[in-house]
């Protein structure tokens, strides 16, 4: 996809068949209240600029999780920023975002503004750590001299041992930081019990509240597992569960995802996509359950495009199908060119979830899916095949200049990555060409596509 043109490849192979590709790496949530540098100290570890940074509390909103590397291991970063103003009263908003962030994460680095001190709600979020009995790192941020450098440790009175100071601006302190975080996460990813590396393949139930993944997951497991209720977001934890489907075990996630109490504040939706994206984060293969009786919402659009830029393989299953008549299929099918043009790759199916109409058609749209995930072309092939097409297709004259691939690679699978070595920069358009041409000549069903460019650099003349 354009979105990951110019995205180096991780370092020590941190990319998808790096560290932790095979199991849930571990996870680290970044907690604070608003305004203390979370997403500048996100950005800091990340070693690029991803986590959405603006000098207003609360503007983090949307992609939370991003792939860190230090000293050689690996480990997922949850921004839990998304203060909502519009809830009632600044204590209930940070208790409920700490603790839905900390439920899902294996460490806690908690952010504090070192040239504030201690605040009230600085203390009511210690209150939830100290109940979650997760392993705690205290970053003393915004500690730019020594002079907020000896204020920084006024912080041991929190309570929580040593206050690391750091400054997510400067990069003083980083790497003490980041040797503590190491320590406090668990050495190799914790995986569910009963499940070895390499073992059942991992599926993702995803879709709005409400849209039936309760119900599917409780007709696949042929027991009332999940709670289930018209009430919109009744599932309170990812619940995993082990399915025999076609003679083989998988394992599902159900992702529904939000606390009721949580509801009552306006910014519920954020509460709901941090549990979908932890959920994503975890497995190869996501469904999307989309409610065929309603129109393809925003929503759906936006759980598409968080699976699209996490890499993960895709189905698409309209669920309901009982209650669709020929005037609503109709419009389906407009609505399905026109909305989910991106993802035109994605298998997809119709069924009932709640009486188990055709639900025997998720195991090969899941396997088309794996099949097209874990797909490599090999060196010879593609940049034979690449030859063909630039000889068919050249990329257009811009400025005088013509850009060429003088090479291709493919350095991984799970989703497919493609390297190409190019004489200049290649349109976005010419990019779209060349997925749309490796899609016809090799498949990758049901998987994202990553297109990496490398520009030569021009000799400078002496």
């Amino acid at each position: 996809m354009t979105e990951h043109a110019d995205a180096p490849l991780g370092p020590e192979g941190s990319g998808p068949d790096g560290p932790g590709a095979d199991g849930p790496t571990p996870v680290l949530a970044v907690v604070g209240r608003p305004n203390v540098g979370k997403s500048t100290l996100v950005n800091r570890i990340i070693g690029r600029r991803e986590a959405v940074v603006q000098d207003i509390p609360g503007v983090t909103r949307d992609r939370i999780s991003y792939d860190a590397d230090w000293n050689g291991r690996s480990f997922t970063v949850v921004d839990t920023g998304g203060w909502d103003p519009d809830a009632r009263g600044l204590a209930e908003r940070i208790a409920a975002q700490a603790e839905i962030a900390v439920s899902l994460a294996d460490a806690v680095l908690f952010v504090v503004d070192a040239t504030v001190g201690i605040t009230d709600a600085d203390e009511a979020v210690v209150k939830i750590l100290r109940k979650a009995g997760k392993p705690v790192v205290l970053a003393a941020n915004k500690t730019d001299d020594l002079r907020t450098e000896s204020e920084a440790y006024g912080l041991w009175n929190l309570g929580l041992g040593e206050p690391y100071p750091v400054s997510a601006l400067h990069g003083r302190g980083s790497g003490d930081m980041l040797d503590a975080v190491l320590a406090a996460l668990p050495e190799t990813p914790p995986m569910p019990e009963g499940v070895e590396v390499g073992g059942p393949r991992r599926i993702a139930l995803v879709g709005k509240p409400n849209v039936g993944k309760s119900s599917l997951l409780n007709k696949l497991a042929g027991e009332e597992r999940s709670v289930v209720d018209n009430v919109a977001g009744t599932t309170v934890d990812p619940v995993d569960e082990m399915v025999e489907l076609g003679g083989r075990t998988w394992r599902f996630v159900d992702t529904a995802g939000i606390r009721k109490r949580v509801k009552e504040a306006s910014g519920h939706e954020y509460y709901a996509s941090l549990r979908t994206s932890a959920a994503i984060e975890r497995a190869e293969v996501c469904v999307l359950l989309v409610d065929a009786e309603q129109s393809i919402s925003e929503q759906d659009v936006r759980i598409l495009q968080t699976v699209r830029e996490s890499g993960r393989a895709l189905v698409i299953a309209f669920n309901k199908w009982d209650l669709v008549d020929e005037e609503r299929r109709y419009y389906l099918e407009r609505e399905v060119e026109r909305d989910l043009v991106q993802v035109q790759w994605a298998p997809r199916i119709n069924i009932t979830a709640r009486t188990g109409w055709h639900v025997d058609r998720l195991v090969p749209a899941l396997d088309r899916a794996l099949e097209g995930w874990e797909t490599r072309v090999g060196t010879g092939a593609l940049n034979t095949f690449l030859g063909r097409l630039v000889a068919e297709h050249p990329h257009p004259v811009r400025g005088g200049k013509q850009p060429k691939i003088m090479f291709a690679t493919q350095p991984s699978t799970a989703p497919p990555t493609f390297v190409l070595f190019t004489s200049g920069k290649l349109d976005d358009g010419y990019e779209r060409y060349i997925e749309r041409r490796l899609r016809e000549e090799f498949g990758f069903v049901g998987s994202p596509i990553i297109l990496q460019q490398r520009v030569r650099e021009k000799r400078k003349r002496s």
